[in-house]
Formats: structure tokens, sequence, C-alpha cells
């Protein structure tokens, strides 16, 4: 079978949810593993405001998902699309299913007049940069850090 980009299902979401704290620690390169009651509330705020999840479904089963929405930007006040959380199994890794999903997410922020789409990413993820240089996001500010 084929994979699919699509709106979860509850289940899908529910185990989207149970796999959030593995999706946040490699995210942040290992600094951060919330808990899933902590992924819950955050990602909960964020639906409620009109965010949404897109999930890559192979066979019924979830390959990776996506979390995006719209967000304003707090010095413009600009309405702008905002990439939360991409994430692609390990075992799902190598078939451009992360490219998929943002491409999805894209085209749906373009049909809803965004007129930017920003995202983070840490430094050392240099996979996931290399993957949104790719698709043309470009370096737009640089966050510091100073250990103490």
């Amino acid at each position: 079978m084929r994979m699919e980009i699509r709106t979860p299902t509850n289940e899908e979401r529910e185990e989207i949810m149970r796999l959030s704290p593995q999706s946040t620690f490699e995210g942040t390169m290992g600094r951060s593993k919330p808990s899933e009651a902590k992924m819950k509330l955050m990602v909960g705020e964020l639906l409620a405001k009109g965010s949404r999840f897109l999930i890559a479904s192979e066979n019924q089963e979830v390959r990776g998902w996506i979390l995006f929405g719209k967000r304003t930007d707090e010095f413009s006040d600009q309405e702008i699309g905002f990439i939360y959380e991409l994430f692609v199994l390990p075992e799902a890794r190598g078939q451009s299913i992360a490219s998929r999903l943002m491409e999805r997410a894209v085209e749906q922020m373009r049909q809803e007049s965004c007129s930017e789409i920003r995202l983070n990413a840490y430094v050392e993820n240099r996979h996931a940069i290399r993957l949104y240089e790719r698709l043309g996001f470009a370096a737009r500010n640089i966050t510091m850090s100073l250990p103490l």
C-alpha cells in the first residue's frame, strides 16, 4: 500500500501524543524530554488555537506527523504560518516522508494566505536543517546561549 498524507483519527492522535516526548527529545538533540502529560497540555493549547496535525500513514500505521498552524509575529503583528513539530519514526526514515509532510503543510498554509512560514531547529540538527533548506527555508535569526 502507498503512503497517505491525511488528518489523523482520534486513536492516531493519541499515538502521536505517546510518541511526542521522543520527537521532542530528538528534535532538541537530547536537551529536553517532556512528559506525555506536558506534551498533551502544550499541543492541546496549539490545537485549541487552530493548529492541526497531518500524518503519513502506511497500512493504517502512523509513520510520521507534522503539527502546524498560524500565529502572530510578536513584532509586526503579521499572521504567519508556523511548523511546531515534524517527526518521522526511525524505521520509516529515508523514504521522503518528512518532505511530503512539509510540502503538504506548506501548501495548506499557502492556501490560507500565509505570507511566510517559520520554524525552529537546533543548530546541531543538521539533517533537519538540510531538509528545510532544500525546501526553501533560510535562517532568519539566531538564538544564542551562555551556559552558567
